[in-house]
């Protein structure tokens, strides 16, 4: 069977982003943190002026045992995580915008996150195959999709984790590769700005290289991650890398894409998933759009 069409191409239009790892807060439970981010903070995030792109990746924390092999002499993470939200903007003026309005997104965070960090992408990220249909998911994660975060041992972990990326983007049965390379994270400026909340990192977690990889089904993952091909690839990460996370992805939802409002961002996650699964496409007319707008 030949391979799906490659959709990488729409995110050419995210030029500036940050990607920001968190954790709920102490106390919250699960489904509450899951539900309040999905369906308050998330169209609440939305709406700030300036915004290009939103998606947020739920992880299934439950699920996380033997995810990715550890290279030789390369220690796991040692952060548990609950999700990534990824910021988008076309612009810096529109980011500038966004960063503006953001102190009334950062005083919910206290509400139900206890940790996170936003890393900066001035330059973007890049994205080397992307076979999913649905430029705006707001649906559990189909496949095997993972975050992976390579902590550095040293300013090499970048080409060493780009190569990786290469080879999987041609590999057989790859849905996603996306490559994010952020700027050093400092302490002493931490980000978001976000009250009573943790923004400070581990000093292996300062300076990462991340990656976003979804493959048709686990078993192909396994398959890529056993061959001699990964092995060589993973010898030539060691020597850069201190220690590896793995995330397992267990929902994407998607609020604005190229500065539209979804109908996760317009109404919530979960209301859309319900107009979705029943059909009501008048829920997504424009005379029913705009009675939640102030246009």
């Amino acid at each position: 069977m030949p391979p799906l069409p490659d959709f990488s191409v729409r995110d050419d239009h995210i030029r500036h982003l940050t990607y920001t790892p968190l954790t709920r807060r102490s106390g919250v439970p699960q489904d509450a943190f899951d539900a309040y981010w999905r369906d308050v903070h998330g169209p609440l995030c939305a709406r700030l002026p300036g915004l290009g792109y939103y998606v947020q990746h739920h992880f299934d924390a439950a699920r996380d045992a033997n995810l990715w092999p550890l290279p030789d002499g390369v220690a796991a993470m040692a952060v548990v995580l609950d999700g990534m939200v990824e910021i988008g903007f076309a612009s810096r003026d529109d980011q500038e915008m966004f960063g503006n309005a953001s102190p009334l997104l950062f005083k919910d965070e206290r509400n139900f996150i206890g940790h996170d960090v936003a890393y900066a992408l001035p330059n973007g990220s890049r994205t080397l195959v992307d076979r999913e249909r649905d430029a705006v998911p707001n649906r559990p994660a189909l496949g095997h999709h993972l975050h992976v975060h390579f902590g550095a041992r040293s300013d090499g972990i970048g080409d060493a984790v780009t190569a990786l990326a290469e080879a999987l983007a041609a590999s057989d049965d790859i849905v996603k590769v996306r490559l994010h390379l952020p700027e050093r994270y400092d302490n002493a400026d931490p980000q978001p700005a976000a009250p009573d909340v943790d923004h400070q990192l581990s000093p292996d977690r300062q300076h990462a290289a991340l990656l976003e990889v979804a493959w048709q089904d686990r078993l192909a993952a396994e398959t890529f991650l056993a061959s001699d091909r990964y092995a060589q690839l993973a010898a030539d990460i060691a020597p850069h890398c201190a220690t590896l996370g793995a995330f397992r992805v267990k929902g994407v939802y998607t609020y604005i894409r190229d500065a539209v409002l979804t109908t996760a961002g317009l109404r919530g996650s979960r209301p859309a998933m319900l107009i979705d699964a029943l059909g009501a496409s008048n829920q997504t007319e424009m005379d029913a759009a705009t009675l939640f707008t102030n246009d």
